[in-house]
């Protein structure tokens, strides 16, 4: 488990680029700009496992993107977290923009005014071994960057964790993509309380990175039995809870968060969200497999 004093080591003297190890620095302007460079896009694996959410994600799972990924996850770099969450949030902003069918921009003027409801990151849980080995969730911790991103571009944004592994689940780093949904089917479920939450905005699954796509279908499967969604956008379904993030999660984003305030509330009645129903949107993650965007057909 790391100490503050690693995490703020991290962030004083950092060690090396997450992307390519240039000295003396978090993420070199070159890492950067492949992070963040491009605009994100509509991602589809093959084949496509049922009931997944409309994808958008940032960037392809290559190179300096996938080094730096797993540095933030497996290394600890925790300071990747915020450029990992304003590539987050570009992805974020691309499937609210589709899902919205082009009125995105008299959304984002009715938000900068104060009205309309928050959007609802729920990142997928890492498993609770995992989550102890690394010190930390990697989706939840990147997920906060991008609400305080979103925030900052004056779309309120909050990041809701409830979904939970049900089952312990074998590591998927060896399976293909058949066995990946066997793996994972039936292991998340929404805690106690969650569904209660679901009509609380738009709604958007966020994860790190998708390769087979398994992992966000069984989030989606997770909500459709949790309470009642519609399909808004002609988007399928996914949804969002709420949970007080870990003290060390509450590190990343707002003032707010980094104080362990709760976020303001917006409009939680907000269009979309009459009657208690869900306003499901879509996914979105920072990387997905370069055969993704290569069939991408929006």
């Amino acid at each position: 488990m790391r100490g503050w004093w690693q995490d703020l080591t991290d962030l004083v003297l950092p060690a090396e680029c997450g992307g390519c190890g240039r000295p003396r620095t978090v993420l070199c302007p070159e890492c950067r700009a492949v992070l963040s460079g491009v605009a994100a896009r509509r991602v589809r694996p093959v084949p496509e496992p049922p009931g997944l959410p409309v994808v958008h994600a940032a960037v392809p799972y290559a190179d300096e993107v996938r080094a730096t990924l797993l540095a933030h996850k497996e290394r600890g770099a925790l300071a990747l977290a915020g450029p990992l969450g304003v590539a987050l949030a570009g992805a974020v902003r691309a499937g609210l923009r589709k899902a919205r069918g082009g009125s995105w921009a008299g959304a984002e003027g009715a938000w900068s005014r104060g009205g309309g409801a928050p959007v609802l990151l729920v990142p997928v849980p890492s498993g609770r071994r995992a989550v102890r080995a690394r010190g930390h969730d990697p989706a939840r911790r990147i997920a906060l960057a991008a609400a305080g991103e979103l925030r900052r571009s004056g779309v309120p944004a909050r990041v809701l964790g409830v979904l939970r592994q049900r089952r312990a689940v074998a590591d998927q780093s060896e399976l293909n993509s058949r066995q990946r949904l066997d793996n994972l089917a039936g292991a998340l479920a929404v805690v106690p309380g969650g569904a209660r939450l679901l009509s609380g905005g738009p709604v958007v699954l966020v994860d790190d990175v998708m390769t087979t796509g398994a992992s966000l279908a069984e989030a989606a499967r997770a909500v459709r039995v949790a309470g009642p969604v519609s399909n808004a956008a002609g988007a399928a379904a996914v949804y969002e809870g709420e949970t007080w993030e870990s003290r060390e999660e509450q590190s990343v984003g707002s003032r707010r968060e980094r104080t362990g305030r709760r976020p303001g509330r917006h409009g939680m009645t907000g269009a979309g969200c009459a009657g208690g129903v869900v306003d499901v949107v879509c996914a979105a993650v920072v990387a997905a497999s370069p055969d993704s965007f290569q069939i991408n057909r929006n």
